[in-house]
């Protein structure tokens, strides 16, 4: 695959916010929300309360492991290979995540004539931050892509978080390099090689973009009432502590 050299992306850091035990990017002087924690708190955790009931707590963080393990690895093959070099994981989940991600490469990414980044960092100005799996062209259009690994196929309603965080990295990406990303794609794949693929661009891509700002500003709402919350707190303790 080609490089295009297009655009020049940042270092980052990302770290772990050890009072609220979210991530957060550190990216050009600024320490920002990533993506996914904005998404993670503001979404229906209704479904979720639901499946740990049903599968039990010691078996639904079981497979929360398993998946994020071998989604990690997923990832990792897929830069290795955007970028040229040699990686291998002889274990059985690293494997099973080699065949994963040839089925991704065999099938979504035929349409990729060249890339601008693999694992780049982005950043929207004073709002949020994220690590976006790869910038490329994808049938001759700028394309923000997501890899994703799951352990069943998902109907198009269970991916909406999906495409509002491969939204918010198109957001970011124009806000960042003043580019026009038109089109963002998420390629899912289960540990049977079962593809899926979803594609937002025209109306979509604007309802996804809008969908996600509003997200956004639920966050922040949170962040303001958990602060104000926390001062109201420390009031009472000092009244408390007159008496």
């Amino acid at each position: 695959m080609k490089k295009n050299s297009k655009y020049t992306y940042v270092e980052g850091k990302q770290l772990t916010d050890h009072g609220s035990g979210t991530r957060v990017y550190e990216i050009e002087g600024a320490r920002l929300p990533s993506v996914t924690t904005i998404l993670g708190a503001t979404k229906d955790q209704e479904f979720l309360k639901k499946w740990k009931a049903k599968v039990g707590e010691a078996e639904a963080e079981r497979i929360k492991n398993v998946s994020s393990s071998r989604g990690t690895l997923v990832h990792k093959f897929m830069e290795h290979h955007i970028l040229g070099t040699g990686y291998d994981d002889l274990t059985q989940l690293g494997q099973q995540a080699k065949a994963m991600a040839a089925k991704i490469i065999d099938v979504g990414l035929t349409p990729v004539e060249e890339y601008f980044g693999s694992e780049v960092m982005l950043k929207y100005s004073g709002l949020f931050a994220g690590s976006c799996d790869l910038v490329c062209k994808h049938d001759g259009i700028e394309t923000v892509v997501d890899f994703k690994q799951s352990n069943r196929p998902k109907r198009d309603e269970w991916v909406t978080d999906y495409k509002l965080q491969c939204a918010m990295y198109a957001l970011a990406h124009d806000d960042q390099h003043k580019s026009n990303i038109e089109q963002c794609v998420i390629m899912m794949v289960t540990p049977d090689l079962y593809y899926q693929e979803w594609k937002l661009k025209g109306d979509e891509l604007r309802h996804c973009k809008h969908e996600a700002l509003k997200r956004i500003d639920i966050f922040y709402e949170m962040k303001r009432d958990e602060k104000e919350n926390a001062k109201v707190e420390m009031k009472e303790e000092d009244f408390n502590g007159r008496k």
